[in-house]
């Protein structure tokens, strides 16, 4: 895949509705976040929702008051607000799967032990990650993420204004995925770590 530089006139042609710009913006990124969704998510129309959501939010961005103000940083800025859609999308499937506001399903017959022990591993996994990190960046991303709490609430609780938790956040988050990799490395390499 070619990689493509981004620049003032491209944005305008985006805030315009141009057709054939919103035509290259669409094909060139929904190749790049299928390859990502790919290895998050199963469902192939949950990759499309994924997908949809991200463009959705990014257009309103581009054609929103504030607007974007460094068109070469567009596709950092598609991939982060990919990221964001991914983790509402799994912060609301897990309360869909607990059974909040969900009509029961009739009982599954038979037992998915593969995939119940995958979930046992991966929770495993998250909690030893998590036991790693430092106090606050454990209670930072319990909050948010297992507790979901308000961040208002969060912010009251840790003493901090919302742009700062925003920070907080992102560097809690990169402590973890970088903890995770390493765990997922050593797990590979068939060290025990």
């Amino acid at each position: 895949m070619e990689f493509f530089a981004f620049d003032e006139g491209y944005l305008q042609r985006l805030r315009s509705r141009d057709p054939l710009t919103e035509s290259h913006f669409a094909s060139y990124f929904s190749e790049l976040l299928q390859i990502k969704l790919r290895w998050r998510l199963r469902d192939s129309q949950a990759i499309e929702d994924v997908t949809q959501e991200t463009f959705v939010r990014v257009f309103a961005a581009v054609r929103g008051p504030s607007g974007i103000r460094q068109p070469e940083r567009l596709g950092a800025f598609v991939n982060s607000v990919c990221n964001n859609v991914l983790l509402e999308f799994y912060r609301s499937s897990s309360r869909t799967a607990s059974g909040e506001g969900a009509v029961p399903d009739a009982p599954d017959q038979s037992i998915d032990l593969d995939g119940f022990l995958v979930t046992q591993q991966t929770c495993g996994q998250v909690r030893r990650v998590l036991d790693q990190l430092p106090a606050r960046d454990r209670q930072l991303l319990k909050a948010f993420f297992l507790e979901d709490k308000d961040k208002d609430q969060i912010c009251k609780e840790f003493g901090v204004d919302r742009d700062y938790l925003r920070v907080l956040l992102h560097r809690a988050k990169q402590s973890f995925k970088a903890l995770y990799h390493k765990g997922e490395q050593a797990r590979a390499g068939g060290v025990v770590g």
